[in-house]
């Protein structure tokens, strides 16, 4: 039964999961796939990104060569993976488990022998394949691009910048499940959710004053600026992958105990 809920709630899930990865992975991949005549003006490039003021510090180009491969792909391509995956998998998330309340399927789903802890793990299941399946065909995607185009592209740190999006993904899928299982939120709620997650990391860029908002928001560790300049920063990342784990643990014990039927 367990089995049977998850090739359901994975065919259920197909065709809004196929139009986010190609969007996603197409994107990116055209970004990469771009670099050669992008790159014949890298200076130029590099300059006009300089001069941008308040533009250029709050998506971290200050601390990135836009005029290199790695720079251009991480605001790029970077941009549209990242936020693009986290919209993606905050929306899903959000609605994993309210989904079922609101449609007033959630009765008829547990009357079977299945059990809310096996329900809970054939949805977090579902979910984590669609989450990680969507950021693996980006890397595909991107991957080859960048072989059909780049020259001695610097695949280690690639697969790095992608691995870390990809936690952060998780995080914020992780942190919606528990919404989800606690409350009966919607996917707009998801998507709120990363959207705002998204602007405080933008303005801790932005004011000086305002950067212990970076404790706040994942997106603050998984910028590629951060990322490409200094590493994953697993002080900062740390306490919201736990915050995450904690949420998601909180809803499914709130879950198996709250009244739905």
């Amino acid at each position: 039964m367990l089995l049977t809920l998850l090739r359901h709630e994975l065919r259920r899930a197909a065709p809004a999961w196929a139009v986010w990865t190609v969007c996603v992975a197409g994107l990116a991949a055209a970004c990469a796939a771009l670099w050669p005549q992008v790159g014949a003006g890298s200076a130029d490039l590099g300059a006009a990104f300089a001069g941008m003021g308040a533009f250029t510090a709050a998506f971290g180009l200050d601390r990135l060569d836009i005029g290199s491969f790695l720079g251009f792909y991480g605001v790029e391509a970077g941009s549209i993976v990242s936020l693009g995956g986290a919209l993606y998998a905050a929306m899903t998330a959000a609605d994993v488990l309210s989904g079922e309340e609101r449609a007033g399927t959630a009765e008829w789903l547990l009357a079977h022998p299945l059990g809310r802890g096996r329900v809970l793990a054939a949805k977090a299941l579902a979910l984590g394949v669609r989450v990680l399946a969507l950021d693996a065909a980006a890397l595909a995607a991107c991957l080859a691009a960048a072989a059909a185009t780049v020259q001695g592209a610097p695949w280690a740190r690639l697969l790095a910048l992608h691995a870390a999006w990809a936690l952060l993904h998780l995080e914020l899928a992780a942190l919606c499940f528990g919404s989800s299982a606690l409350r009966a939120v919607g996917p707009g709620a998801g998507l709120g959710l990363a959207a705002g997650l998204y602007f405080l990391a933008l303005v801790a860029n932005l004011a000086p004053a305002a950067h212990w908002l970076r404790r706040l928001t994942p997106f603050a560790w998984a910028e590629p600026a951060a990322l490409l300049t200094a590493g994953l920063d697993w002080a900062l990342a740390l306490p919201g992958l736990a915050a995450a784990a904690l949420a998601a643990a909180l809803g499914c014990w709130h879950y198996r105990r709250k009244d739905i039927l």
